[in-house]
């Protein structure tokens, strides 16, 4: 795959997602802000200065849900709080799903450290603003998270652990049938799962953190492809475009041009992506 790089001089960037107009919005996790890319190349600030926002989905109402040491919706300058707690120091990616109701996971730990026991974290399910439920916990360090096609199958990354994991959801929204769906390594290089991304076949793309590498993994949870990225620290990726097979991929370095700094490179597949649903609460 050839990539072409679309934003540059950023630190660590996360949460890609593109609108109906073809806006891509990111943010800078460590030195704050969320932007959009428009269309035709130009850069705004959407969220002024805010950190910790490792992922976004757009609402039905306009605006943005972001996580960070809360889960909002900003629309048009106006911040409306839907989840917090006081003990959940901040959340990490999050995903949307038919019903416009948004899946997180906590992040109780710092998850640039290296030392120590990791505090376990738990996946929530936001149904309306300020109500949430445990779906279920043992996420050791949580990140990326999505459906599979059938609307029921939910994947999330644990970083920590090296594993993609999944959950069957049933009739009332429960989570069971906990399984390991892919194991992720650095294919000889040191790395672990970060953001990802469903597409259109049920394949389960992953973006592999200190590998330079996004990962494909078919149905059955085999390694399916292993894309070199021109960075080490891919952190997230997202579909995008007219027929959802724009592949936006984002980083916080860029191994070509150190001096790039995090970027968002760009690329076509040939399997396109799923449509991601709006959030509605």
């Amino acid at each position: 795959m050839e990539f072409e790089t679309l934003v540059r001089g950023y630190g660590l960037i996360e949460g890609p997602r593109v609108d109906a107009d073809g806006n891509l919005y990111f943010s800078d996790v460590l030195r704050g802000g969320v932007y959009r890319r428009t269309s035709d190349g130009v850069v705004e600030t959407v969220v002024p200065r805010r950190r910790g926002v490792g992922g976004i989905a757009l609402h039905a109402d306009g605006g943005i849900v972001i996580s960070g040491r809360n889960i909002c919706h900003v629309c048009d300058g106006e911040t409306r709080v839907l989840f917090e707690r006081d003990d959940i120091p901040g959340f990490n990616d999050l995903f949307t799903d038919a019903q416009g109701r948004i899946y997180t996971g906590s992040m109780l730990s710092d998850p640039f450290s290296t030392q120590g026991e990791r505090k376990l974290g738990e996946c929530f399910r936001i149904e309306a603003e300020g109500s949430a439920n445990v779906l279920y916990g043992e996420v050791s360090l949580t990140n990326g998270i999505g459906f599979l096609p059938d609307g029921r199958t939910l994947v999330h990354a644990d970083t920590a652990r090296g594993e993609i994991l999944a959950h069957e959801l049933d009739d009332a929204g429960r989570a069971s049938e906990r399984r390991v769906y892919a194991r992720v390594e650095g294919g000889g290089r040191a790395g672990g799962p970060d953001g990802l991304a469903v597409d259109a076949e049920g394949g389960v793309w992953v973006a592999v953190y200190g590998a330079g590498a996004v990962h494909r993994y078919a149905p059955d949870g085999s390694l399916d492809r292993d894309v070199a990225i021109p960075a080490r620290a891919v952190t997230s990726l997202c579909f995008g475009g007219a027929d959802l097979r724009d592949l936006y991929v984002v980083s916080a370095d860029n191994t070509d041009d150190p001096a790039a700094e995090g970027c968002v490179f760009r690329t076509r597949s040939d399997i396109a992506g799923l449509p991601t649903p709006l959030a509605r609460i």
